[in-house]
């Protein structure tokens, strides 16, 4: 069971860049979570699943040299689930499809994958902790540096261009 969460449903396992895909993993079922219990539901399985990641995390790693391989991807989900927040309540304050705002979407994946690789400031300090909650936090941290990028970007879209 931990293996089947840390590594989301194995998408951890597909090659190249197997924290990409888990990232590609979370959108559709961020989606999903959406469509059936809307922005808060998005927030509560943020929470759980930073919880289940942390206890998944310490279980593949228990004994392990490595504390954060590379098919543990449930901290990129996290992290690509909080950049995903202000597009989920964007909609849902406008009473649109949250499909409608893709061009979010996409803002969400291209800003979080960004700050993940790059870990520029707070996001490094974070994967430096090492142990299941540096391998859970700076992807954390990363997403809410991608959630500021979103809503930056659509408040220049939406007061600026239109």
């Amino acid at each position: 069971m931990t293996h089947l969460i840390a590594t989301f449903f194995y998408a951890g396992h597909l090659r190249p860049a197997p924290g990409t895909w888990g990232s590609l993993a979370a959108l559709p079922v961020a989606g999903v979570i959406y469509t059936i219990v809307g922005p808060w539901g998005l927030v509560v399985a943020c929470i759980l699943a930073y919880a289940l990641g942390v206890w998944a995390t310490a279980v593949e790693t228990k004994g392990k040299d490595n504390h954060d391989p590379s098919e543990i991807v449930i901290d990129e989900v996290v992290g690509q689930w909080i950049a995903l927040l202000p597009v989920a309540f964007g909609a849902w304050v406008r009473g649109i499809e949250i499909t409608a705002l893709w061009p979010g979407w996409i803002a969400a994946f291209v800003l979080f994958r960004l700050f993940d690789i790059t870990k520029w400031g707070p996001v490094g300090w974070a994967d430096k902790l090492h142990g299941p909650t540096g391998v859970m936090l700076d992807d954390v941290i990363a997403g809410v540096f991608a959630a500021i990028g979103v809503g930056v970007l659509a408040a220049l879209f939406h007061l600026v261009l239109l």
